[in-house]
């Protein structure tokens, strides 16, 4: 049996589209790594936050594997390209609503397919291995 698609670019859409319909200004959270093209003059902390409202952006593509535009920084024209890895979140500017998504695995040093181990710890009591709690991925709505 084939892997799904992520969901991530498809929450992303749907979001956007609902602060487009709201009347609301949807932007993205990204963590700038070595794939992410972003003026770095604007980026803080490792994260940059971008307006992806139609007017604010040209030729903007959330596609499955990236988000990619062009848009105007200090009246300088940029070509974007986000990996949808480098995604954070996407919400509305003037609320706060929105989804923000756990870090993936190709930015936390693991290569794809290669799964990170914990080595389980040792309960000091009963001298025997205590097994870590699964992790599972969750989105976060924040209203």
């Amino acid at each position: 049996m084939s892997e799904f698609t992520s969901t991530k670019p498809y929450m992303i859409r749907a979001m956007h589209e609902w602060c487009v319909d709201n009347g609301l200004t949807p932007h993205l959270l990204v963590a700038v790594d070595g794939q992410t093209r972003v003026p770095m003059a604007y980026v803080k902390d490792g994260e940059i936050v971008l307006n992806i409202n139609y007017s604010a952006t040209k030729n903007l593509q959330i596609g499955n594997d990236a988000i990619t535009f062009s848009a105007r920084f200090g009246g300088v024209a940029n070509e974007l390209y986000v990996p949808m890895h480098a995604v954070r979140g996407v919400f509305a500017r003037e609320n706060g609503q929105g989804l923000f998504f756990q870090p993936e695995p190709e930015e936390s040093g693991a290569q794809v397919g290669e799964a990170e181990t914990e080595e389980p710890a040792l309960d000091a009591d009963e001298n025997k291995k205590i097994e870590p709690a699964e992790k599972k991925p969750f989105l976060k709505l924040v209203k």
